[in-house]
């Protein structure tokens, strides 16, 4: 009986103690968002970087866009208030490597730059317009400035548009609406007499 009691004394008898302590979670920031907080905006070039108001005009952007990895197209868009639509940015084909027998079959590297043409309109405002552009593959940003200005003037500075008057009471360079009249000088005299002595002549056949 005891040796039986005993046995159902310890088969019954629960452990005593529980697990102490809790798993603790730990937070870690993402690569991906650290990347865009420290990321440095790219280069973005314009060509030209300005135009003309009053004209329609083409425009050029070159962005350097890096490769993506994993999957992602190499493209870019670029968009401003003087474009007429947004723009696609396609890749730059590489530069073609020499003939030789180690690069006859090798592929040539993507270039990290993309670019694409843009449509200026010609009822666009004089002023400075921001150009924006998007790696659409690693999200990258950078931007650039467009300037829109007045045509020139045809005519070149410091070239008078009247003849210079002449001194002395001449006539030299005198405008055709000038109230100025031209003034009396021997040619004029000579011809009075003229047309005096003219007269007499007449008048004596008159009464003759």
């Amino acid at each position: 009986m005891i040796g039986v009691v005993g046995c159902t004394a310890d088969a019954s008898t629960e452990p005593t103690g529980s697990p102490t302590g809790s798993p603790t979670t730990t937070a870690t920031t993402s690569p991906q968002a650290t990347a865009s907080a420290t990321r440095a905006p790219i280069d973005v070039q314009l060509n030209p970087d300005r135009v003309t108001a009053g004209e329609t005009s083409k425009v050029w952007i070159l962005a350097n866009c890096p490769v993506p990895t994993g999957g992602p197209a190499h493209v870019g868009t670029a968009s401003s208030n003087a474009f007429l639509s947004g723009v696609t940015l396609n890749p730059v084909p590489p530069a073609t490597p020499s003939a030789s027998p180690a690069t006859a079959t090798a592929t040539p590297a993507p270039v990290p730059w993309v670019r694409g043409q843009a449509s200026v309109s010609g009822t666009v405002k004089r002023g400075n317009y921001t150009v924006d552009v998007k790696c659409d593959g690693t999200s990258h940003t950078g931007k650039a400035t467009l300037r829109v200005v007045r045509a020139t003037d045809d005519t070149p500075t410091g070239v008078p548009t009247k003849a210079p008057r002449a001194g002395g009471g001449g006539t030299f360079g005198q405008d055709a609406g000038d109230d100025s009249s031209m003034p009396i000088g021997p040619v004029g005299v000579i011809v009075g007499l003229a047309l005096a002595g003219g007269a007499v002549l007449i008048l004596k056949r008159r009464r003759a």
